[in-house]
């Protein structure tokens, strides 16, 4: 139904963001919400799931970032929330060549994906992924905020996004010894962290 909204970000959460478009504020799950920052204009892409409790709308950075979510949520076991958390790691270029090649393994690391979800996601995506285009995402260079309350928003995220609060609590001192950064780059390192587990 919806192609995309462009408006004015009005709210950052560990799991969503809200924008404001002609007076209306759109609640929109994301796999990285700290991407955005209240009060930029944005276009976020946007795909409406329709389940029998009502309607979610799940937003992304990139046209292609929407169509890899959609290609995920299409296989058996995986749901929006854990396609979200896929992606979540940013680095998709490499969850595409994962697939590709076969590498279940590496699918296994993600939350809730154990290794038959994983067979499955291969299965059913391999020699789907060719058309996408890895180097459109997240290219932009976003300004650093050196505030350290976005290590706290960061480590809420990986906790929304299904990791464990024990295995939260394994990185935290990782991400304290690292530079101040946003709570988008604390995620990223995050999620590198609990990845290499």
């Amino acid at each position: 139904m919806y192609e995309y909204f462009e408006g004015t970000i009005t709210a950052v959460n560990p799991a969503y963001v809200v924008i404001e478009v002609a007076g209306i504020g759109y609640r929109i799950l994301t796999p990285t919400p700290y991407a955005y920052k209240e009060g930029d204009k944005a276009r976020i892409y946007v795909e409406q799931v329709v389940r029998e409790n009502g309607m979610t709308l799940y937003g992304f950075k990139s046209q292609q970032d929407k169509v890899l979510f959609n290609k995920l949520n299409e296989v058996s076991g995986i749901g929006p929330k854990s396609a979200l958390a896929i992606m979540a790691a940013e680095d998709n270029g490499a969850l595409a060549s994962a697939i590709e090649s076969g590498e279940v393994s590496y699918l296994t690391r993600f939350p809730g994906i154990g290794k038959k979800t994983a067979s499955q996601i291969v299965l059913d995506l391999r020699g789907k992924m060719g058309n996408y285009v890895a180097e459109n995402l997240f290219t932009e260079d976003e300004p650093v905020e050196s505030v350290f309350p976005a290590l706290e928003d960061a480590l809420l995220a990986l906790g929304a996004l299904g990791y464990s609060q024990k295995e939260v609590d394994r990185i935290k001192p990782k991400l304290k010894k690292l530079p101040e950064m946003s709570a988008d780059e604390y995620i990223k390192q995050g999620l590198g962290f609990l990845l290499k587990k």
